[in-house]
């Protein structure tokens, strides 16, 4: 396990698959969390949970005023600010791009795109201060998407929104890589998670055959376990990484290599 003592992490849609097992990761290594989600009771569950070094802000990350609280609560709570991971999420049902109703593609681009841009529009001041004043650099993981970087049919606006996070993420990191913030994406295809269970639900198949058809381009043939994803992401976000910035990391089972 790496260890990330001392050192305060933001960490949004935090109560989901991925969330609840990144903030899990993070308190165990020894981190202090600001953690943020949707609907306040399974938040504050999962503080408790986690004892005195972790806050809770519920909130929607498409408003740009929530970003702002959670970094000024990692700053008037724990006095720094080291890693971030942006990880709130929304996916669309399956349709043909002409069949997504307009306020559904709205959502998306709100949550999945402009919630990673006003996160990070609060995140990077802070930590370019931060940086400027004690020389300590700190780190942005974004969690995109496979279909980030690849076409993904029936899911188009949510596509966009995470090649949208993707772009945000490069141009980013050009941007601090001399201020001392380092910032990659997290690319996953589908993972064993609430999200991924509760849309094979809505497949117009039986359980079994939907995931089959899901995993049917992905080369290891199988959804990602939740603890693979984790890896890729405490990579990114460790220290240790010092020189990784302004890239996408696939964790894919080489869906993206085919």
């Amino acid at each position: 396990m790496a260890d990330f003592s001392g050192r305060t992490v933001i960490l949004t849609g935090a109560t989901g698959g991925f969330g609840r097992a990144a903030a899990r990761y993070f308190s165990n290594a020894g981190a202090s969390l600001v953690l943020s989600d949707l609907h306040p009771d399974p938040l504050g569950e999962l503080a408790e949970e986690l004892g005195g070094k972790a806050r809770a802000i519920a909130g929607d990350i498409s408003e740009p005023e929530l970003s702002e609280r959670l970094v000024e609560a990692a700053m008037s709570g724990f006095g720094r600010l080291d890693i971030a991971v942006n990880n709130a999420g929304i996916v669309h049902d399956l349709a043909r791009l002409p069949e997504t109703p307009v306020k559904v593609a709205r959502q998306i681009i709100d949550v999945d795109l402009l919630g990673v841009f006003y996160a990070m529009r609060a995140q990077l001041p802070a930590m370019e201060q931060r940086f400027r004043d004690t020389g300590e650099t700190a780190a942005i993981v974004n969690v995109a998407s496979v279909a980030g970087v690849v076409g993904a049919p029936m899911l188009s606006v949510y596509a966009a929104a995470k090649h949208g996070v993707v772009g945000l993420t490069k141009s980013a990191a050009i941007e601090y890589a001399r201020r001392g913030v380092r910032v990659n994406a997290l690319c996953p295809s589908f993972a064993r998670t609430p999200m991924a269970t509760e849309f094979l639900e809505k497949a117009d198949k039986d359980r079994d055959a939907a995931e089959a058809a899901l995993v049917q381009a992905i080369p290891m043939r199988r959804l990602a376990e939740v603890d693979e994803v984790i890896a890729g992401l405490v990579f990114l976000a460790d220290p240790a990484s010092s020189f990784v910035t302004g890239q996408t990391l696939q964790i894919d089972g080489g869906l993206s290599a085919a």
